[in-house]
């Protein structure tokens, strides 16, 4: 027979081994434990609120206590241990959050290194109303696109030559106004 036929089944032979033997440690990898709530009803209602103030590092947005996840699962087992063995619930969410940090806790302390994610919903709320300010503080006034005489006066003699009446020149003040419909009232007439 040929080399390669030999190294080939050879090859198959011992991944089909391996596997067989890998296989089942998968498997037992992918199974998760089931929660056995507390027996104390009042310990396992203490529980459950803790885990609602917990996030799941996997999911985020949801809490530990609503998570299908592995890990949340880990965690619920070990704040019911936590409770089991007397710890407070300050202890439980203290130890919790110097294992996964202060990220794992929906409510976190306020301290140097989340005091960004407590004002950060503050500063981008006064960083927002200062750039409406500004920009409605910056808009060209009406002035600044006002056409000059020369321009004015071509206009007007672009309407006349046409036979249309011409519309009265913009006028700030009352008398500028009385001025330029006396103007355009001659003009017309």
């Amino acid at each position: 027979m040929n080399l390669r036929v030999h190294i080939a089944a050879l090859l198959t032979a011992l991944g089909l081994g391996l596997g067989g033997l890998l296989l089942p440690q998968m498997a037992m990898a992918q199974t998760q434990v089931a929660d056995e709530p507390l027996a104390d009803t009042a310990l396992e209602m203490r529980a459950r609120a803790l885990m609602k103030e917990v996030r799941c590092v996997v999911c985020q947005a949801q809490s530990i206590d609503e998570s299908d996840a592995g890990i949340a699962s880990d965690m619920r087992r070990l704040i019911r241990q936590q409770i089991a063995a007397g710890e407070s619930d300050a202890a439980i969410l203290k130890y919790l959050s110097d294992r996964y940090g202060d990220f794992v806790l929906f409510k976190p302390p306020l301290k140097a290194a989340t005091a960004l994610l407590w004002a950060g919903p503050f500063v981008l709320l006064a960083i927002g109303g200062l750039i409406i300010v500004f920009f409605f503080r910056r808009r060209p006034t009406a002035t600044a696109n006002a056409l000059s005489s020369a321009e004015l006066d071509r206009i007007h003699a672009a309407l006349d030559a046409e036979g249309l009446p011409s519309p009265a020149p913009e006028a700030t003040t009352p008398t500028e106004r009385r001025e330029a419909t006396a103007s355009t009232e001659r003009r017309d007439a």
